[in-house]
This record gives C-alpha cells, sequence and structure tokens, in this order.
C-alpha cells in the first residue's frame, strides 16, 4: 500500500531540495488518483473534526483548496455557520503576502496558473494571520515531528511568523500523508502542531 513513508528510498543521500522535489512529484502523481468520490468523504471527514475544535474560535485562517487537495469548502461553510470570521491567503503579484476575509459564496479568482483561488479583498496585510485563533494550512507531508512538505514556494513558512503564538497551527492531509520518516527540512521550514486527516487531529511533537 502506498505511503509517503516509502517514496524515498533509503540509504540514498540527497540534498534537501531535490529530496523535496521527489517528495512532492511522487505525492502529487498520488493524488491525481485519487477519485472525487474519496476526495469528496475525506473533505466531509475532515471538516467533521475541524468542528470539533471550534469551540471558542472567533477568527480562523483557512485556505481554498485545488482539485486533488484535500477540501476545504465544507470547513468554511461549518466556520460561517458558527458566525467565525474566516481569513484567506493572497499571494498577489510576486508571492506578495496578505490576507483577505471570504464567507462561503463569495468570488474567489485564480489569479495565476497552479495558485489556489483568493478572495479578492480588500487586503489586511500580511500580519493579519495574528486575530487567527486557529490556523489551518495545506501540505503534501507532515512527519512524526510537525515538519511540512508545502508546495514549494515558501509562502507559509514566511507568513506563520506573524501567527498569534497561542494559535494551533494544523495541516490538512490525506491518512497516508503522514510520514513516519523524518522528512527533508531546511533552516527556513516551519513545523505544524498538528495534523488533521480523515481519520481524526493528531498533535505532533
Amino acid at each position: 500500500m502506498w505511503s509517503v513513508s516509502n517514496t524515498l528510498p533509503a540509504g540514498v543521500d540527497l540534498e534537501v531540495e531535490d529530496a523535496k522535489t521527489l517528495l512532492r512529484e511522487a505525492i502529487r502523481a498520488h493524488r491525481q488518483k485519487r477519485s472525487a468520490k474519496e476526495c469528496d468523504r475525506a473533505a466531509a471527514q475532515i471538516a467533521e473534526h475541524v468542528d470539533a475544535l471550534l469551540d471558542g474560535v472567533r477568527c480562523a485562517s483557512v485556505y481554498a483548496s485545488r482539485r486533488f487537495e484535500p477540501g476545504t469548502q465544507v470547513v468554511t461553510e461549518r466556520m460561517h455557520q458558527r458566525g467565525i470570521k474566516i481569513l484567506m491567503p493572497v499571494l498577489g503579484e510576486g508571492l506578495r503576502r496578505d490576507w483577505a476575509t471570504y464567507e462561503p459564496g463569495e468570488t474567489l479568482e485564480v489569479r495565476a496558473p497552479g495558485r489556489p483561488p483568493e478572495p479578492e479583498g480588500p487586503y489586511l496585510g500580511e500580519d493579519a494571520i495574528k486575530e487567527a485563533d486557529l490556523v489551518l494550512v495545506p501540505a503534501l507531508a507532515v512527519d512524526e515531528h510537525g515538519c511540512r512538505l508545502g508546495q514549494g514556494g515558501g509562502w507559509y513558512d514566511r507568513v506563520l511568523s506573524h501567527a498569534a503564538p497561542t494559535a494551533p497551527i494544523y495541516a490538512l492531509l490525506y491518512d497516508d500523508e503522514i510520514s513516519d520518516r523524518s522528512l527533508p527540512r531546511a533552516d527556513h521550514d516551519r513545523s505544524v502542531h498538528g495534523v488533521i486527516t480523515p481519520s481524526g487531529v493528531r498533535t505532533l511533537a
């Protein structure tokens, strides 16, 4: 059975960025094999687990998922029903770090190929995430120490420095994307506090 842990061959000495590239390619290829039914089921299960974390949350950061990513549409609907302020990232030109509020039903625009959909604005500044009581981030994999493998742009590694120290940061993943082997890590990589998968919420070291 496929898992992120067996994607890199044991004993192969690779540079950090080369190892990350191999992992990203393998995980993206595997995600594209998931059926729409499987993706929808995973999104609904993840939303149930997120819902259990929302008591007392007044503002949350979440992203607009793309095809094959763990879906966030149901998550945002649950947040909206609870009256939670939703922040979504805005990359803009040159990977600008910014945020805007979002409510389900509002327009999300894909501004460049390969980038996630973004809200229209108004833009709140890169430190707006400090208002979030809960931060949900995308990932391709996370290891048991909380090391997160992102898409490669470094956007979240930079912006998470503005998150409130008390805000838990969770990555959304499929179950087989938690690695029991340490992922390649660069000095600038930011850890997450836990992961949320279709199976549940898991806090990491």
